[in-house]
């Protein structure tokens, strides 16, 4: 388990760029937080950090649940805020997403928790007065 203090935006998206350049495809980070937590402001720079995809193009894919990012690697980006459940997330065929060849990030993990592969990252960010805490496991 590993702790990280981020006190500004752009900290937070070089945390995550630096955590990006650390995975290795077939990685499926999972990701955990309130509302408004920075959770996609960490995978902007995860995403640069693993593929070399600019970080200023990745956005939340709310209302479409997944985005592609195509650059050096491939990055799948989930934004499950609007799932009902695990049933409807597989209904769709994303859960192959996690065996292809690139990383799967997930937003919003609580709501396939029962469908997620053992192996997988997980990633809390919290509010921790003007900054937030971000925890690797």
């Amino acid at each position: 388990m590993k702790k990280l203090i981020s006190r500004s935006q752009e900290e937070t998206i070089a945390l995550g760029e630096e955590f990006g350049s650390t995975l290795e495809v077939g990685s499926v980070v999972c990701f955990f937080g309130d509302l408004g937590a920075g959770k996609t402001t960490f995978i902007k720079g995860l995403v640069k950090g693993f593929s070399g995809y600019p970080s200023e193009h990745v956005n939340s894919p709310t209302f479409v649940y997944l985005n592609i990012y195509e650059s050096a690697k491939t990055v799948y980006h989930f934004d499950l805020y609007r799932l009902k459940n695990s049933e409807q997330f597989i209904s769709m065929g994303f859960d192959e997403m996690f065996y292809m060849a690139g990383v799967s990030l997930v937003e919003w993990s609580e709501k396939i928790e029962d469908i997620l592969p053992e192996n997988r990252i997980q990633i809390t960010i919290k509010h921790q007065g003007e900054s937030r805490e971000i925890t690797i496991i």
